[in-house]
């Protein structure tokens, strides 16, 4: 008798080579130029890169983010490897400055494990945040990726267990240190919650993204053309018009 043997799916690495298409097909496009875009009226957003990247990683996202009006904040990360619970901390610290300079809540944007901090953040500090975006973030499984980036996560891991600095450790997977940090990627969200993923997504096994406490978006995106595609960023306009409604209304009440 032939038993059918479920493979683990492997994401198309080779489509990745195509950001740099999507990034020149952006500058091209009427969503690149503002048509169909709100006034962003001084709105804070906060941008939190990905697994390995640093905030150099959205600098074209901010450009076309302030162009429409929108006040950009920085992650300040300049590679994002570190322990999760500890760079949340920090974020969270940098959420309640911005929240307060600006006199409203945040909204969140977060690429791949930016997504899965910008997530987290909205559980935990749902009075800071007007709304969250994530950009083919892992959050129902961060490990669900390709085996070559699952290989950089062990060797992170490891160098991070060996005390090197600035390093997530293997134990932060699984161990305590990260415990409310996991509960926090599962628990529901207050405010508006917008998942953008990808079934093109070379990286990220593009079921991992699908959060049931989001609304989910499909886009035609590679992995690292999320923060550079004409299709994220209409989806990224309507999900910010959403979280300006919210934040008018903080600001009413």
């Amino acid at each position: 008798m032939d038993v059918a043997v479920r493979l683990p799916h492997i994401p198309p690495m080779w489509r990745e080579g195509l950001a740099g298409i999507e990034a020149a097909a952006l500058l091209r496009s009427g969503i690149w130029r503002g048509a169909g875009v709100a006034p962003g009226n001084g709105r804070p957003v906060l941008l939190i890169p990905g697994f390995l990247a640093g905030d150099g990683s959205l600098v074209t996202l901010g450009r076309w983010l302030r162009a429409n009006g929108y006040r950009t904040q920085r992650a300040g990360i300049r590679a994002n490897v570190d322990c999760s619970t500890e760079a949340c901390a920090r974020l969270e610290a940098r959420l309640e400055a911005f929240a307060e300079e600006t006199g409203e809540p945040v909204a969140l944007i977060g690429q791949s494990r930016g997504g899965t901090f910008a997530r987290a953040l909205a559980a935990r500090r749902p009075d800071l945040v007007s709304g969250v975006v994530t950009l083919g973030a892992p959050t129902v499984s961060q490990l669900r990726i390709h085996p070559v980036v699952l290989a950089q996560v062990g060797l992170i891991g490891a160098l991070g267990s060996a005390k090197v600095p600035g390093m997530f450790r293997l134990s932060c997977l699984r161990g305590e240190c990260c415990r409310e940090f996991r509960d926090e990627c599962t628990r529901p969200v207050e405010v508006p919650y917008t998942a953008l993923y990808s079934r093109t997504d070379g990286i990220v096994d593009w079921r991992s993204c699908l959060d049931p406490h989001a609304e989910l978006i499909e886009v035609r995106a590679s992995h690292l053309g999320m923060g550079l595609n004409a299709e994220v960023y209409a989806e990224l306009a309507h999900a910010l018009g959403r979280s300006d409604d919210v934040s008018d209304f903080a600001q009413a009440a």
